[in-house]
């Protein structure tokens, strides 16, 4: 039995697919997902688990370039975007719009979908490279 790093068997599967450039979104659970994107859902009910563990526990385990949030989260949920901006000060924050951020679905590797209910609780994460 694995020991460290996600229990999940498709959240570790797709993190170590990820190379440099890669992405994954980290969703709420309101987000749509087309029918071809592999989804992993989490979900357990509404708000478990959380968006800011997973995105966590994600962070943690690959190096990551930088995050793209919609820019609707900057005043939609003010302390979700706060509590983002003060844990990951180290790492690129990218805006787009709801909008655009729906339409980068189907171009990510997976959305892994949370029970997180609350406006604008998606990020678009970017693989970096470890060399």
């Amino acid at each position: 039995m694995k020991k460290t790093g996600p229990l999940n068997r498709d959240v570790a599967s797709v993190l170590s697919r990820m190379g440099h450039t890669d992405t994954i979104i980290v969703a709420d659970c309101g987000l749509p997902i087309p029918d071809d994107t592999p989804c992993i859902d989490l979900s357990l009910k509404l708000g478990t688990p959380s968006f800011s563990a997973v995105l966590a526990m994600i962070i943690y385990h690959v190096d990551i370039e930088d995050l793209t949030l919609a820019e609707e989260i900057k005043t939609n949920n003010l302390s979700l975007h706060r509590k983002l901006c003060a844990d990951y000060q180290d790492v690129p924050i990218n805006y787009m719009t709801h909008e655009d951020l729906k339409r980068s679905v189907k171009n990510a590797k997976a959305v892994i979908r949370t029970g997180e209910a609350t406006p604008f609780a998606n990020a678009i994460v970017q693989s970096g490279v470890i060399f």
